[in-house]
């Protein structure tokens, strides 16, 4: 009888054409309702959205099992495919393929169908194929996820592996920091709605946390994407503030590494990576939301050549503690929509609890939230904000907005590791309390809904996690891959918000307590289907992006 292994492989070859063929059937279908001469049209656009957002998650779908098939297929060319590996992707894949050929959930109550394209006959080719019937026969049934908790429950996990030693070692590292400094403290961070304390600060600044992507010459580590995800998954593991206290350095290295003057990069680079200046993103307006070509938030020359900015901010994580300033505002009066906004380096004073914004000019308050703490949220208002004429990044006025877009790729994608480490962290805690709670006389993993629902929140995770990586290795590339960083961050955020769900679901009663660990995490991961670009936006992004064009994947 062959191992579930090396079934696994045998399958796998087929099931992947036959998703791709399926998902460019849905492409098609889209492009036929919203192209005038084979170019998007605006209305036809907004009309269909809902087909255009159903394109996004059927290609998320098949781009993760993709991503999943391709990460079994290097385990088992290294003869690392084992047991639980290979039942864990198989209950994946298949219930991604279950989920192409009947509904996908793009929310709780959203379940995006085939005959909503007309694709009730692809549907049925997809099911019907052969590779495709046999991975469902065996990764869909209850069967198949006893046999993974029942591995688990032998000591076996999940293989990490990003086929790099040095990338291997530095999730340990990262690991055991995370376990030692942050895990046994966050929920009482939480709960006292504290500041991540400047010593764990100092301590991650250490590590290379804030430098992992800043190339080595200006002092950071000089790592790729790949790094930048293992470091944020382990960080948010533990705690998701911990993972996103890199994501403004991370922003803001990248927008002054790429487009930057040789002054601005030598001067705040080493700054960044070294933690000496803590960074804070300033795009997000009360009235604006992702509408950036909106941004009301106005930069003036003065007469010295210096600026003055003056306008209101809000959502900005981190404000009061930061040092640095990333500001879009409107530079070019005359000039409306995109064209006219500019990105300022903005310094300012270090803040504290007593006065949070000592800098002359600017103001603001902190806005309470259910989770995602450690760091807090702010709306900040400008009112004679001062900066200095060489405060314009690149020196360039009018590219502001071009120059963010080429940010985003890198930021989601770190947003999307951030979702998988609370995902971890959800079934981390589910795990534990299945096999410690006892009702009836038995530890509750033992009944099968509760095992069913770990196993699924494993299969997820594995998913996720390639879809992630997948986005990472193409931002190594150098290439666009805004889609590929859209789709990872679109499916991680509802994989951590499932696992989060699920985590409390399994806890009872006692999971809606505030001294349970899973009721932060259940907090903290709903955050994550709305930053760095709502699902919704995410969607609009990667369908738009199919479309007219072939998908050449």
């Amino acid at each position: 009888m062959a191992s579930p292994s090396q079934t696994l492989i045998e399958h796998l070859e087929g099931v992947v054409p036959a998703a791709r063929k399926y998902g460019e059937a849905a492409r098609c279908a889209v492009e036929a309702l919203c192209c005038v001469d084979g170019r998007p049209d605006a209305e036809r656009l907004h009309r269909h959205q809902r087909a255009v957002h159903g394109l996004a998650w059927v290609a998320t779908t098949v781009a993760a099992i993709a991503s999943a098939a391709g990460w079994a297929q290097r385990l088992s060319a290294q003869g690392r495919l084992g047991e639980v590996e290979a039942r864990a992707l198989q209950i994946g894949v298949a219930e991604y393929l279950a989920q192409l050929a009947s509904g996908i959930p793009m929310t709780q109550n959203e379940i995006f169908r085939p005959q909503e394209l007309q694709l009730e006959q692809a549907a049925l080719e997809l099911s019907t194929q052969l590779d495709v019937r046999a991975i469902v026969a065996l990764g869909a049934s209850p069967e198949a996820r006893h046999a993974l908790i029942e591995c688990y429950r032998e000591g076996g996990s999940v293989s990490e592996t990003v086929f790099d030693e040095e990338l291997d070692l530095i999730r340990e590292q990262f690991r055991r920091f995370a376990e030692r400094e942050i895990t046994p403290h966050a929920q009482g961070w939480h709960l006292a709605d504290s500041l991540i304390p400047d010593a764990v600060v100092a301590k991650l600044a250490e590590l290379g946390t804030f430098g992992v992507c800043i190339p080595a010459e200006f002092g950071g580590l000089g790592l790729g994407k790949h790094a930048m995800c293992i470091v944020t998954e382990e960080l948010s593991r533990a705690w998701i503030a911990a993972g996103s206290l890199g994501t403004r350095s991370e922003i803001a290295g990248e927008l002054i590494a790429s487009a930057g003057t040789p002054e601005q990069k030598a001067h705040w680079l080493p700054k960044i990576a070294s933690g000496e200046v803590l960074p804070t993103a300033v795009f997000t307006e009360p009235d604006t939301g992702s509408d950036l070509a909106s941004l009301r938030t106005r930069a003036t020359r003065m007469a010295d050549g210096g600026w003055r900015i003056e306008g209101n901010k809000t959502w900005i994580t981190h404000a009061a503690r930061s040092d640095l300033m990333t500001v879009l505002a409107r530079s070019e009066p005359d000039v409306r929509g995109y064209a006219g906004l500019s990105m300022f380096l903005a310094p300012k004073r270090r803040g504290t609890d007593a006065e949070p914004f000592p800098t002359p000019g600017m103001s603001g308050g902190e806005i309470p939230v259910l989770g995602y703490r450690g760091m807090k949220e702010y709306e900040i208002a400008f009112e004679g904000f001062e900066v200095q004429e060489d405060a314009v990044l690149g020196g360039t006025r009018g590219q502001g907005f071009r120059q963010l877009m080429q940010t985003f790729e890198g930021a989601r994608i770190q947003t999307a590791a951030r979702a998988v480490g609370v995902a971890w962290r959800g079934f981390d805690l589910a795990w534990r309390y299945a096999g410690e709670r006892k009702q009836f006389g038995r530890p509750i993993v033992e009944f099968p809904r509760v095992a069913d629902k770990l196993a699924m929140m494993i299969a997820e995770i594995v998913m996720a996690r390639e879809l992630t990586y997948f986005a990472a290795t193409e931002k190594e590339k150098g290439r666009r891959c805004d889609i590929e960083a859209g789709m990872a961050k679109l499916l991680a955020a509802r994989v951590a918000w499932s696992n989060a769900d699920t985590g409390l679901q399994i806890h009872g009663g006692n999971g809606y307590a505030l001294e349970f660990e899973i009721s932060r995490v259940l907090c903290d991961a709903r955050i994550l289907n709305i930053f760095e670009g709502a699902a919704e936006i995410q969607a609009q992004v990667i369908g738009r992006g199919l479309i007219g064009k072939g998908t050449g994947k």
